[in-house]
């Protein structure tokens, strides 16, 4: 018997990055339900459709606070990778920023 010829086994680390199949932006609406809405900026119909009811029933009823929308939104975008679609979130508040070292003036 002749031994088995190992083939080169792709990693991810050589594969080129695939563009995304669509984007879907999650948006928060607010305290009263339904307290999400699911847009779509390109990508399949059906997909995003499919895609947008799975979320949807993973975080309909859910505000941010409560203590089951981390795990939820985590499944989401654990179904986003795995779908391959670019996924953003809109909680309606302004991503923190760094802050800015206080500049000093140079007494003349």
């Amino acid at each position: 018997m002749t031994p088995p010829v190992d083939e080169p086994v792709a990693t991810e680390e050589t594969e080129e990055p695939v563009p995304p199949v669509g984007h879907i932006r999650v948006v928060y609406l607010g305290p009263v339900a339904p307290h999400w809405e699911v847009q779509s900026d390109f990508g399949e119909p059906g997909l995003i459709e499919e895609f947008r009811q799975r979320t949807l029933a993973r975080l309909v009823l859910l505000p941010p606070h409560d203590p089951q929308y981390r795990r939820n939104r985590e499944r989401v975008v654990r179904d986003a990778e795995r779908e391959n679609i670019a996924l953003e979130w809109d909680l309606g508040v302004p991503e923190e920023e760094p802050p800015v070292a206080p500049t000093t003036a140079a007494a003349v």
